[in-house]
Order: C-alpha cells, then sequence, then structure tokens
C-alpha cells in the first residue's frame, strides 16, 4: 500500500517511519538480456543460461546494478510526495549485494524512511532498503538511497 503525502511538511513527519513492503516482481531472463544490452554487460553468468547453468549458481543470475536500478520503481510502489516540484536521486550510501538473484526469482523492496533533513529549497531524504529474494535466506541487496524533493 502506497504511503502519499502532499508537500515537505508532512514528509518531514514521516522521518524514522516504516514504509511497507512492494509487491514482488520476476527477474525473467528477457529483464537481463534487455540490461546487458543496455549497459554492454553481456559476461555468460547473465546471458547464457546454458553456460551458467554450469557456473557457480546453476542458472543465470541479474546484475548486481539491475537488482539496485529496481529500487526506483519498487520504491515508488511506497512513497509518493505529491506537492513538489521535482525529485531527484541524489545517491546512494551504503550498498552491498548478499545474494545472488537467479533467473525466474521474484524480488520486493522493504523500506524505511531513516531521516528526512533541510536541503537549500527542500529536503534530502535517506532511505533504508532491503531487496528481498522470495524464499531466499539473504536478501539481494541493503542499501541505503538519497533523495531530494524540492518545493
Amino acid at each position: 500500500m502506497t504511503i502519499t503525502v502532499n508537500g515537505l511538511a508532512e514528509l518531514k513527519k514521516l522521518s524514522g517511519s516504516d514504509l511497507g513492503t512492494s509487491e514482488w516482481i520476476e527477474i525473467t531472463q528477457d529483464r537481463i538480456n534487455t540490461f546487458a544490452d543496455a549497459t554492454g554487460d553481456h559476461q555468460w553468468i547473465h546471458v547464457d543460461p546454458e553456460r551458467a547453468a554450469e557456473g557457480p549458481f546453476g542458472a543465470p543470475i541479474a546484475h548486481g546494478y539491475l537488482t539496485l536500478s529496481l529500487f526506483i520503481p519498487l520504491f515508488t510502489e511506497l512513497l509518493d510526495v505529491q506537492g513538489v516540484t521535482t525529485k531527484v536521486n541524489y545517491g546512494l550510501n551504503k550498498v552491498r549485494f548478499p545474494s545472488p538473484v537467479k533467473v525466474g526469482s521474484r524480488i520486493r523492496l522493504v523500506g524505511r524512511l531513516a531521516e528526512v533533513e533541510e536541503v537549500p529549497g527542500g529536503v534530502q531524504v535517506a532511505v533504508d532498503g532491503t531487496i528481498e529474494i522470495e524464499g531466499g535466506a539473504k536478501p539481494a541487496a541493503v542499501l541505503q538511497s538519497l533523495s531530494r524533493f524540492y518545493a
């Protein structure tokens, strides 16, 4: 369920709040191949299903940065900030990829609004995110994302 806030004042009140959990999305071979084409990273562990089946994970795996890039669409399921003029990604603090995401797996985001701090003209939001793998013992990614919202 998406949390909707209107304006920076309402956003500030959410500091320290859990944002909930996104829906599951499947990581398909087509998604992996499209990402490989977009980035030029065609390493066999991602794009060669036959060779990857014989590799260390027994199947092709998603690029770590593909998993990371899915933070944004998953995050937009958790928080909708209205009443602002501009929303931008500002960067990342710590990012780790504890477990590979095999093709056919489903992932989702669990988010927490760690901090909201004032910046000139707006606020900077730090979101602690865990991208879980359905049925997995370890998450696919653990990160802190920074976004800025301007009035």
